[in-house]
């Protein structure tokens, strides 16, 4: 039975998360936001912006906290937070699902690591063509982006499956190191 619930939840977190269209390419201007949100359970204002003074931001999207993909998406990257901040970037998740539940959602799932954003009616996934398209109850695709403290996009990277976006968002950010140390 708990099988048979957790390829449910799995199965609609895929579907959720379908891209509806292509988001903000590699080279965009990443579009600037503030939301409310949780780090350790506790609530913050998160800025793109203000964090951007401090380094790379690997902002990623996805569907709903506590849904099965999202959940192994969240503590992947927990477990590869330090490993970011080593490198001198950022995390932060973003979701326009469940919004109520991000204060909870980053104490048990984000492992206090990294601080969730809420995005309802997913307007600011939407500003970074990272949503479902579903008008009646849009929710954020699974999308990465790194971003260079400029606000230029380096990465972009969609896929409904949570396994990659941590490797691919790390790699990015280690090339951008590298580049700036040369």
């Amino acid at each position: 039975m708990r099988r048979t619930i957790v390829a449910a939840l799995s199965a609609f977190a895929m579907v959720a998360a379908s891209p509806a269209a292509a988001a903000l390419p590699a080279g965009a201007a990443a579009p600037d936001f503030s939301l409310g949100g949780a780090l350790a359970g506790k609530p913050l204002t998160f800025s793109l912006r203000q964090a951007l003074r401090n380094g790379p931001v690997v902002l990623y999207f996805f569907p709903a906290a506590f849904t099965a993909g999202c959940t192994v998406e969240a503590h992947l990257f927990a477990e590869a937070t330090d490993d970011f901040r080593k490198l001198g970037a950022t995390v932060v998740g973003v979701t326009a699902g469940n919004v109520e539940r991000v204060a909870e959602f980053s104490r048990a799932e984000c492992r206090d690591k990294f601080a969730v954003a809420a995005d309802p009616g997913a307007k600011v996934a939407a500003r970074y063509q990272a949503t479902n398209g579903n008008a009646d109850r849009p929710l954020s695709n699974r999308t990465s982006f790194v971003i260079a403290p400029g606000g230029k996009i380096l990465l972009s990277y969609t896929d409904p499956n949570p396994q990659q976006h941590v490797a691919r968002t790390m790699a990015a950010v280690k090339a951008y190191k590298a580049k700036r140390t040369r």
